[in-house]
C-alpha cells in the first residue's frame, strides 16, 4: 500500500532501532553497468518521429525543466522518462537510466508478473481438511487443518471494486462460511487441534528491507500464505459517556495475539485529541494513553497481525464454538511441510477466491501491499518451492527479460515496493509498460489503475485540471519518496507512457506529490491542446521543496 502516516491523532512508538545495510535514498545511483545509455539530447530536441509539434515538445521540455530545477524540486532526486505510446519515442528524459527507490510503483512488476505467469482467471483455493474420521454421531476424530494457498481475500471485501473498497459483514465472513459447511456436513466435535497451515509458501514474515515501524499497522501486516482480513484488526475507540470517564475500544475481528492496556481518558467536548498508541514489535500489549472529547466521533486505527497463522486457528477455534462444535485439541499454526500419514485427506469445506483480473484491480487501485505479496509468491510457487528470499527475487527475471527490460534494470527485494532494497530505473518502468500494453491481459492491467480524480489513491488529485480521467497512473510513497507511473490518454486519441520517480524529498503529502501532478498536467495542456495554454496551473505555482 502506499505508505503514508496512518495516525492524524495517534502517534506510534517503539524502543527498537532499524538499521539496513544498502539503504538506498541517497543520489539516485549509477547502475553498475554501461552509463552511456541516456537518449535525451542536452535541450531536449525532438526527433518528430512521434509527429507531436516540435514547438509544443520544446515547451513541455521547458515546464519540466523548471518545475524540476529548484526551487520548485529543491534538493530531491528525479527520474523521469516521457515517451509516445505508439511510436515508443522519447518525448522527455532526465535520468531515465538511474535507480530510484520505487515506492508502490514496485507493484505493476508484480502484477504484470501475476497476470503473465497465472492468468487473469486464476483463482485462490483455501480448504478446511482432515485426515481424520467422521462418526454417525458427527464427531471428527483428527485435527482440522485449515490450508492457505495464498488467497489475499479472505475477508468481507465486495467484489468488483467500484472507485473505493466496500464490504459485507464481519471481517470474518469468510472462515464463518468455511465453518458453516463443515457444519452443514454435521460435525459436532473434534477430538484433535484446530491448525491453521500457511506451509503453501516459506515462512517469511517481513521482507528485506522492511522498517520495524511497518509492522505495527497495517500497511506493514505480515506475510503469510493465510491472509485473514488483510492480517490486520481494527482497534476502535470511542468517548466514555462523560469527561473524566475512561475512553471505550473495541477491536474486531476477535484477536488473542495482543492485550489492550487502555489509559485514554475522555477528555470536555471541544478540546483536541492526544493519543498515543505503543506496541513493540513482538509484544503481547498494546498500550493507549492521552485524551479524546466527549462526543467526538469514534477513532479507528487498523493494526497489523504479526502471527497471522495463528491469529487464524484462534479465530477459527473461536468461530467453531460459536457455532456449536465442541473442539478438545488446541488452536495452533504449521509453518513447515512435514510427512503425512498414507492416510488420504479429505476437504469438508472450501473457499474459492475471485479472478486475480478482480483482486489486481484492488491492488493497484488501493496499493496493497500484502496481496501483492501474495501474488508474487502464488505467481512462483508454481514453478516450485524456493529456498531463500534471495531465489525468490530473483524468480521474476525471467520475466522482466522477456518483457524487454535491460538486465540490471530492477533490483527487487519484495512484490509491492514497501521495501527500501528495491531500485528501478524510470526505463525499466516505461518499458514494463509498454510490454503490458500489447499483452492478451492488457486491458486488465490497464483498468487495474488508478485514474486522476474518479477512483483509488488518484480519487482526490488532479481535480479540475485537464488531467482528470486522462491519468492512469499507479501512485507510490514511503518516506521521502513519491512515484507515478503510468498512462496519459491526450485529446484526440493519443497515448503517452511515462515514468516519474522523486527521491530524496523533504516535502509531505500535497507539497511532495505536487511537481509529479504539474509534470501530468504540463503533458496534457502542451502535448494534448487543439492551442497553447495562455497561463501555467496553479500546481506550478508551490512553494520551495
Amino acid at each position: 500500500m502506499t505508505r503514508s502516516n496512518p495516525l492524524k491523532k495517534f502517534r506510534a512508538s517503539t524502543l527498537f532501532l532499524t538499521s539496513f545495510a544498502c539503504w538506498q535514498l541517497g543520489w539516485a545511483q549509477e547502475k553498475p553497468t554501461s552509463p552511456a545509455t541516456q537518449k535525451c539530447c542536452e535541450e531536449h530536441k525532438p526527433k518528430g518521429e512521434s509527429g507531436f509539434d516540435h514547438a509544443r515538445m520544446e515547451n513541455f521540455a521547458r515546464r519540466a525543466d523548471k518545475l524540476l530545477a529548484p526551487p520548485s524540486a529543491g534538493k530531491a532526486a528525479w527520474g523521469i522518462l516521457v515517451v509516445d505510446g505508439e511510436s515508443g519515442e522519447a518525448i522527455y528524459e532526465q535520468n531515465a537510466d538511474k535507480y530510484f527507490v520505487p515506492a508502490s510503483n514496485m507493484k505493476l512488476f508484480t502484477t504484470a508478473l501475476a497476470l503473465a505467469q497465472l492468468g487473469s482467471d486464476y483463482r485462490f483455493h483455501t480448504t478446511l481438511e482432515t485426515r481424520g474420521t467422521i462418526s454417525a454421531e458427527g464427531r471428527l476424530d483428527g485435527d482440522l487443518v485449515l490450508v492457505g494457498r495464498g488467497d489475499p481475500n479472505l475477508s468481507n471485501r465486495k467484489f468488483p471494486f467500484v472507485k473505493e473498497p466496500e464490504t459485507d459483514g464481519p471481517p470474518e465472513k469468510v472462515l464463518l462460511e468455511l465453518v458453516d459447511g463443515i457444519v452443514a456436513k454435521g460435525v459436532r466435535e473434534i477430538t484433535g487441534d484446530v491448525v491453521a497451515d500457511d506451509s503453501y509458501f516459506p515462512r517469511e514474515r517481513y521482507p528485506t528491507g522492511w522498517e520495524v515501524d511497518d509492522m505495527v499497522w497495517s500497511y506493514g501486516a505480515a506475510v503469510s500464505a493465510i491472509v485473514v482480513n488483510d492480517n490486520t484488526v481494527t482497534l476502535t475507540l470511542e468517548p466514555g459517556a462523560q469527561p473524566g470517564y475512561p475512553a471505550i475500544f473495541s477491536i474486531a475481528p476477535w484477536t488473542a495475539e495482543f492485550t489492550v492496556r487502555n489509559d485514554a481518558i475522555t477528555s470536555p467536548a471541544g478540546m483536541k485529541a492526544d493519543l498515543t498508541l505503543t506496541r513493540e514489535p513482538g509484544a503481547a500489549m498494546v498500550v493507549i494513553r492521552g485524551i479524546i472529547p466527549a462526543k467526538s466521533e469514534p477513532r479507528k486505527l487498523v493494526l497489523a497481525i504479526e502471527e497471522p497463522a495463528e491469529q487464524a486457528a484462534t479465530l477459527l477455534k473461536r468461530l467453531l464454538e460459536e457455532r456449536g462444535v465442541r473442539v478438545r485439541g488446541v488452536a495452533r499454526a504449521r509453518h513447515d511441510v512435514i510427512a503425512e500419514p498414507a492416510t488420504a485427506f479429505q476437504i469438508l469445506s472450501e473457499h474459492v477466491s475471485v479472478p486475480l483480473a478482480q483482486a489486481v484491480v484492488a491492488i493497484n487501485k488501493m496499493s496493497e501491499n500484502l496481496h501483492t505479496e501474495m501474488l508474487l509468491r502464488a505467481a512462483a510457487r508454481q514453478s516450485g518451492v524456493w529456498s531463500t528470499p534471495e531465489e525468490l527475487a530473483k524468480f521474476p527475471q525471467a520475466f522482466y527479460s522477456a518483457a524487454g527490460i535491460v538486465p540490471g534494470d530492477v533490483i527487487q527485494a519484495d512484490g509491492s515496493g514497501l521495501s527500501r532494497h528495491d531500485l528501478v530505473t524510470p526505463r525499466a518502468v516505461v518499458t514494463l509498460l509498454q510490454y503490458a500494453s500489447r499483452q492478451p491481459w492488457s486491458d486488465t492491467f490497464y483498468a487495474s489503475l488508478p485514474v486522476a480524480g474518479v477512483d483509488g489513491t488518484l480519487m482526490d488529485r488532479f481535480k479540475n485540471t485537464p488531467a482528470e480521467e486522462r491519468i492512469h497512473a499507479k501512485t507510490g510513497s514511503v518516506e521521502h519518496v513519491h512515484s507515478l507511473s503510468g498512462f496519459a490518454e491526450l485529446p484526440g486519441g493519443r497515448r503517452l507512457i511515462f515514468s516519474i520517480l522523486a527521491n530524496n524529498q523533504g516535502a509531505k503529502n500535497h507539497e511532495a506529490t505536487a511537481p509529479l501532478d504539474a509534470i501530468c498536467v504540463a503533458m496534457m495542456e502542451e502535448l494534448g491542446q487543439a492551442s497553447p495554454p495562455t497561463h501555467s496551473h496553479d500546481y506550478e505555482n508551490q512553494p520551495q521543496f
